[in-house]
């Protein structure tokens, strides 16, 4: 089961959401300054591949298809950074030296599922010593994004032995709280120090809004995945007084994807031996386009930092055209569908074509 099937983060959001209660924020009554309603940071997610068990989310990789794929990003959608995450180290590495090459802002992130907490710690400090040679030779910034989502993705802090046993663990309701909260913050203060010590930009994390309490005081900017409609959601993380990123957010590709946000991917039958999408949703380009715009909207009027839609591309959700029951690309959060050469093989050569989605953000890139 690739990532894209599952969809760590927003899976778990809607499994939790109303019974885990983790997200009991004060609310904020600092004054906000008036800004113009603009992004500074107009941004996508890329998935330089992310191992889920055992699998890669990018079978097919090479420094030619990446470069191509970060040009789009550039010079087709008009973005002015990319959120580059991923398992792999050097793939981290040389998508973030080619973006940055093009004159793109980049911001990167080690993710993956299950690692312990001190080969978590080592990749940091990987990422985070490279991560300072670029910004001492670039001029674009280089943030470092030192994980997310730790809760669930990370043992040692939730009881389980991986993802879905951690997440199971949290539905059932009956766990210490306070106990939960001491691990996952002791656990993210390491992982601070470790990219301060070898790191000197601005950092932040990636956060589940409405999952994690985390102590953005250690933090330069408040980070988060937000897969939610209301911009009222986000009024508490204001009294940090830090500017806010929104790293990740999104929905996928059918009518009624927006409302379901984060568990659109949810739709799919995976009972049988291949995924089946359905007949009751429809395929519906111009809902996820008009999702993407209008939260844009609501990003650059809420005076944030910066917005980085969830994701460019996802090769291991193929769109099948002519075979609309197995078009993975429907439960897709991108914004290029990909058609493989072979659909049926994670490694066959692809091509992709931009979604109306696509171009609705790069007209309004282009625009602000």
């Amino acid at each position: 089961m690739s990532e894209s099937r599952i969809n760590r983060r927003t899976a778990t959001l809607g499994l939790l959401a109303g019974t885990v209660g983790l997200g009991a924020f004060p609310a904020s009554a600092a004054a906000v300054p008036h800004r113009r309603p603009r992004l500074a940071f107009k941004g996508v997610a890329y998935d330089a591949g992310t191992g889920f068990l055992g699998d890669d989310s990018r079978m097919r990789w090479s420094r030619e298809l990446m470069r191509g794929e970060v040009r789009a990003i550039k010079e087709r959608l008009h973005a002015n950074w990319v959120s580059i995450y991923g398992s792999d180290v050097e793939r981290l590495v040389e998508t973030a030296t080619e973006a940055l090459h093009q004159g793109l802002a980049v911001s990167i992130q080690p993710r993956a599922f299950d690692e312990p907490q001190a080969d978590a710690l080592a990749k940091l400090r990987e990422v985070a010593i490279a991560a300072e040679r670029l910004r001492r030779r670039s001029g674009p910034e280089v943030i470092v994004v030192v994980g997310c989502e730790f809760m669930l993705f990370t043992p040692g802090i939730v009881p389980g032995a991986n993802f879905f046993e951690r997440v199971e663990y949290l539905t059932k309701g009956e766990f210490d709280i306070k106990e939960l909260q001491r691990k996952f913050r002791a656990f993210t203060a390491q992982m601070v120090k470790v990219a301060r010590r070898n790191f000197h930009g601005r950092i932040t994390y990636g956060a589940a809004h409405d999952l994690e309490n985390v102590d953005w005081a250690l933090f330069d900017i408040v980070g988060l995945d937000f897969y939610g409609t209301a911009p009222q959601e986000l009024v508490p993380f204001r009294r940090w007084g830090k500017p806010i990123m929104i790293l990740e957010f999104g929905c996928c590709t059918f009518t009624g994807a927006p409302e379901l946000g984060g568990m659109g991917w949810d739709i799919v039958d995976f009972s049988g031996e291949v995924p089946v999408i359905p007949p009751q949703y429809t395929r519906d380009e111009q809902a996820q386009a008009d999702h993407l715009t209008r939260m844009l909207e609501v990003f650059a009027n809420e005076g944030f930092l910066g917005a980085s839609m969830y994701t460019f591309i996802s090769p291991d959700a193929p769109h099948r055209p002519k075979d609309r029951p197995h078009d993975e690309d429907i439960a897709a959060f991108s914004l290029c569908k990909v058609i493989r050469k072979n659909s049926d093989d994670p490694a066959s050569p692809y091509r992709w074509e931009p979604k109306k989605s696509f171009h609705a953000v790069a007209r309004y890139y282009a625009n602000h």
